[in-house]
């Protein structure tokens, strides 16, 4: 008899957590074709909010989120959709954008000959000199056409600082690092009078970044076709959070709840790899959105902009990404 008593009660506390989780399991569909939205946005209304995965689920309840009412659920190429969060269904349907998907992007002729050009990655294992990535920011990088012939992007190149468990050795080179399994999203955006402007490709464009990647991941983007725009182009990244040892997004709070005076502040947590800036580019090349606002502004990472940093103190004004191109011969 005891053996099943010792039963229940192991039994009973996981079903319930089970039966909880479940519950708050909701999952984002295209209304069309019945299709997951991978990684859409979950806002909150405060500045605040979540990710969905790979297919278009998401996490949420009153237990877990108890000072939410709404949400805002967005895509690119797709129709926002506001929400009470009384009544929730489990299946969430969006709309695709008719006007913005039916832009026609047109494609370089490939079978010429080309040449590659690099534009170098800046690498820094200064954790001083790094961005400490929240999932409520965006960071979109410029970069010019580099040549009057046609251009495609061949490779982006981020680079990575990482992070040696024993301080006291981090200054070497051999030293054990931190590990971390990150997910990161990528956006490309026309230049819209020097500032990051529509999309260039409605493409899902996502990464998995672990410490065995070293100081760069190099992210091979050639087969999305994505040309270079007379006057430049955006490239952006965004941290999604962190995932399982199988690179499936995990659902943990992306917050620190702190009590003061004025009542609970959300601070957002801070996300490996951290992102070295860079002093050598002299532009401002680098800007940063809060993707959690809605028609939240682009606004240019430099001093009296508002921006809190001590990378602005230290005059570190970009994040050091790099690309490759493929420049080809004219006919």
């Amino acid at each position: 008899m005891a053996s099943k008593i010792n039963l229940t009660k192991i039994l009973v506390p996981l079903l319930l957590i089970l039966g909880l989780s479940a519950e708050a399991q909701l999952k984002v569909l295209d209304r069309i074709t019945k299709y997951p939205v991978s990684y859409a946005t979950i806002s909150f209304g405060n500045g605040n909010g979540i990710f969905a995965d790979d297919e278009g689920q998401f996490v949420f309840s009153k237990k877990i989120y108890p000072d939410i009412d709404s949400l805002f659920i967005s895509a690119l190429g797709y129709k926002q959709l506001n929400l009470s969060t009384k009544n929730l269904s489990r299946t969430l349907l969006l709309s695709p954008q008719a006007d913005v998907l039916d832009e026609v992007v047109l494609k370089l002729n490939t079978k010429r000959k080309y040449k590659e050009e690099k534009l170098k990655p800046y690498l820094d294992d200064d954790y001083y000199n790094c961005w400490l990535p929240t999932i409520e920011s965006e960071i979109a990088i410029y970069f010019a056409k580099t040549s009057e012939q046609d251009q495609q992007l061949k490779t982006i190149h981020f680079p990575i600082a990482l992070e040696s468990q024993d301080w006291k050795k981090r200054k070497r080179s051999n030293s054990d690092k931190k590990a971390f399994s990150t997910l990161f999203k990528v956006n490309f955006y026309k230049n819209n009078n020097g500032q990051p402007g529509l999309p260039l490709t409605y493409e899902t464009i996502v990464f998995r970044a672990t410490e065995k990647d070293g100081d760069m991941y190099s992210l091979d983007v050639e087969d999305y076709g994505i040309c270079m725009p007379l006057n430049g182009l955006f490239v952006s990244l965004q941290v999604l959070g962190y995932t399982d040892k199988n690179g499936k997004l995990l659902p943990n709070k992306k917050y620190k709840e702190i009590k003061t005076v004025q009542g609970v502040v959300k601070i957002p947590t801070n996300f490996r790899p951290l992102l070295p800036f860079t002093e050598a580019i002299k532009e401002k090349n680098t800007f940063i959105k809060r993707v959690f606002i809605g028609e939240n502004s682009w606004v240019e990472f430099n001093k009296g902009n508002g921006i809190k940093s001590s990378l602005l103190d230290r005059n570190l004004f970009n994040y050091g990404v790099g690309i490759t191109l493929k420049t080809y011969k004219n006919k």
